[in-house]
């Protein structure tokens, strides 16, 4: 082979090498990959506001939505739920750990189903975030996914960080700073805030849910997002069904804030 038809023979093979190279760089990423935790606590009146159903009595503290690893979902199908809360099924997944129950049923009721199923909402939580959790030692099982959430919510405190900061229900609005910054004194980084945007009749936005995000593997605190970043809206909205999604939770914009006192129970 001339010296010229050599070169051009190599020529063809590096330019081959490299574009096989370039390839292996674009291959799709597994989908259920995931770098964050997000603790999601939702306000129960302003969820009760958005469904718009049979929601009686919505507890007056900020309860839990769920443990969300942060770009992943529905990881193994084939993973069940129990179906039915106390039961058998409990039993054999949890052993004697049912205990969890009691606060499960405080801390993290289902607000959203007319007529729920006192586990349905667990079973979606489980099912569609929980399955993805699992990649973490701590949070691979049923009973290790719903206790740590369950060990955060406690730890974390949102309620009792808001009221010592003076930011309680009132019907005088906020500035969605008060939340930024009040939360980012205290936890020494950045949460995310969700509203709900004001209806026609309405003046302004309503606080809804509020995600505080932590590390992967052993649940630290960290901002959501950097400083300066603007946050990516979140395409999960609370049960986005029958007309509601339209009026679905946002990322807050900068301004007034309206953060609704509880209702009284009518008896």
């Amino acid at each position: 082979m001339s010296p010229a038809a050599l070169r051009g023979a190599l020529l063809s093979c590096l330019g081959l090498a490299l574009l096989c190279l370039g390839g292996a760089d674009k291959r799709p990423r597994d989908r259920h990959e995931w770098k964050k935790l997000i603790l999601v606590q939702h306000w129960p009146e302003t969820v009760c506001e958005v469904i718009q159903k049979d929601c009686k009595n919505p507890p007056d503290y900020w309860t839990i939505h769920g443990l969300w690893p942060d770009n992943s979902e529905n990881c193994n199908g084939s993973w069940k739920f129990f179906t039915s809360v106390p039961s058998k099924s409990c039993l054999q997944l949890w052993g004697h750990e049912c205990d969890l129950l009691p606060e499960m049923k405080e801390y993290w009721p289902d607000l959203i189903h007319l007529f729920p199923n006192r586990s349905s909402f667990w079973n979606h939580e489980w099912r569609k975030h929980g399955t993805c959790a699992a990649q973490v030692d701590a949070l691979n099982s049923q009973r290790k996914y719903f206790g740590r959430t369950l060990e955060l919510y406690r730890e974390l405190d949102l309620n009792s960080v808001l009221l010592k900061l003076g930011i309680k229900p009132s019907i005088n609005y906020y500035q969605v700073a008060d939340f930024k910054d009040a939360l980012a004194r205290v936890y020494r980084v950045i949460p995310k805030i969700h509203c709900l945007p004001p209806s026609q009749d309405e003046e302004v936005q309503t606080i809804g849910q509020i995600e505080l995000c932590l590390t992967k593997q052993d649940q630290k605190l960290e901002n959501c997002t950097e400083p300066g970043q603007e946050p990516p809206p979140r395409k999960e909205v609370w049960l986005a069904g029958g007309g509601t999604e339209s009026r679905g939770l946002r990322v807050c914009e900068d301004g007034p804030v309206f953060y609704p006192p509880p209702k009284k129970a009518k008896h």
